[in-house]
């Protein structure tokens, strides 16, 4: 992939996010049955992790916009709240291989998807 031509903080975040989600869907499809083991030390880091992500995004893009570019604000919002949530309830148990968490994931999957289309389109305008 060849990186966006309208370099826009949209399109930027977008190029990475997109991407990212792709890759941690697709994995964790893959890897479903490593949730169940319940370890509250990782779920706890991987909600820093994921609390961290959702900040970057959300200082970089934050805007409530008529146009594909709000897909990255609501992206921010998931990854800062998912990461709250897993930080103070690391404990709780994770999501089974069961039909939610495979539309969960699948919606993740079309949201990443969703992304990195526009996030390497070219000539796609920020607010376009």
């Amino acid at each position: 992939m060849t990186p966006p031509h309208d370099d826009t903080p949209a399109r930027r975040v977008a190029a990475v996010a997109g991407p990212t989600l792709l890759a941690v869907t697709s994995s964790e499809t893959l890897n479903l049955g490593i949730w169940a083991q319940g370890q509250p030390t990782l779920t706890y880091l991987n909600g820093m992790l994921l609390f961290v992500a959702g900040l970057i995004v959300l200082r970089t893009w934050h805007r409530w916009t008529r146009t594909w570019a709000v897909a990255v604000t609501i992206t921010g919002w998931l990854a800062l709240l998912a990461g709250l949530a897993r930080m103070f309830f690391p404990a709780a148990p994770q999501g089974g291989e069961n039909a939610a968490t495979y539309a969960f994931i699948g919606l993740l999957f079309s949201l990443g998807l969703w992304l990195t289309v526009h996030g390497y389109r070219r000539g796609d305008a920020e607010g376009a």
